[in-house]
């Protein structure tokens, strides 16, 4: 009983501190776009002063929507995103459901989210949202191959090489890193694989060069056009934490190293400047995965993103396992 509290309120804590770096990593995001392009760019915490304005506002729901279907979704995504970082463990700490097999579980979590948003979009009557919740779809469908590619190539990797714990759990590879189990070949398959999984980021987030439905110069704001208030506060939040969960799990995956045990440190402040370095690499993972990439590159178009991500990102996440398997195999 007493396990069952701790983790309600560990679970509660850091669902609240989620959402809060999420914005807080989007107002971040927006300066160093800014100045990337030479501009002064809004305050980082313009993202909560949205927020707050939206909170306050009403919600509006179109006469011709589904309104279960309308209101609800942006909620039921936000609580899917959330759910996903109980199974991602934070530094040096065990995540909080961890089942063995999280990494399936993230996966189609994180393509649950988007599904949500986009039914959302559908429900609204709105022709125009129609479009928006379309090209979500074929985004979700672009993207999630290289993803699962990724993640079955290092559950492999994992179970071949003997790497202690279930080859599925994002544990497993924070206990040990995957990059010293390896050859020369393996190494470049490893950079191939998380070169894939970073050009993921900007797909899964709202905020990238490929992802179309949320972009702002989408006609007439895409499937958000009928969402106001509450309702599309939520739906700005769900798209911060997507952004902030797949950069947690390429951390997980690639970036597990330890500052705390590199430092000599052990019981509490082992487990301190982890989960303040595990957040540091999360950022820096969103910089380089949005903020850079989002302005180097122009927008594309819908068939151009999903040619990116079904061919060339696709293509390096093969050509990774390729290597791999030739480095584990001969």
């Amino acid at each position: 009983m007493i396990t069952f509290l701790l983790k309600m309120v560990a679970g509660a804590a850091l669902m609240l501190l989620v959402g809060i770096l999420s914005f807080l990593f989007e107002g971040v995001d927006r300066v160093i776009h800014a100045r990337m392009q030479r501009r002064i760019g809004p305050p980082v915490l313009q993202p909560f002063y949205d927020l707050i304005k939206l909170l306050g506002k009403e919600n509006i729901v179109p006469r011709r929507a589904n309104k279960w279907l309308y209101s609800n979704a942006p909620w039921f995504s936000v609580a899917v995103m959330l759910l996903v970082f109980m199974y991602i463990p934070i530094g040096s700490l065990p995540p909080i459901l961890g089942t063995g097999g999280e990494l399936i579980l993230i996966i189609y979590m994180l393509g649950l989210s988007g599904v949500a948003l986009a039914v959302g979009g559908f429900a609204s009557g709105n022709p125009i949202a129609n479009v928006g919740a379309q090209r979500e779809m074929i985004l979700i469908m672009s993207y999630e191959l290289p993803l699962a590619i990724v993640i079955t190539t290092m559950a492999w990797l994992a179970y071949r090489v003997g790497i202690p714990g279930h080859p599925f759990s994002l544990q497993t590879f924070v206990g040990t890193s995957v990059w010293g189990t390896v050859g020369a070949p393996g190494v470049l398959g490893l950079f191939l694989l998380f070169g894939s999984l970073v050009l993921v980021v900007p797909g899964e987030t709202g905020k990238g060069i490929m992802d179309i439905p949320e972009a702002k110069t989408e006609i007439l704001e895409g499937l958000t056009i009928e969402y106001s208030g509450t309702n599309l506060a939520m739906i700005h939040l769900a798209i911060n934490l997507r952004a902030l969960a797949i950069s947690a799990v390429i951390v997980g995956l690639f970036l597990p190293w330890s500052l705390g045990g590199a430092l000599g440190f052990s019981g509490a402040f082992l487990f301190i400047v982890d989960f303040v370095w595990f957040w540091i690499k999360v950022s820096a993972v969103g910089v380089f995965g949005v903020t850079i990439i989002r302005t180097a590159f122009g927008r594309f178009k819908i068939w151009q993103a999903s040619h990116f991500y079904w061919v060339k990102v696709a293509g390096f996440a093969v050509a990774g396992m390729i290597l791999l398997s030739l480095d584990v195999l001969l």
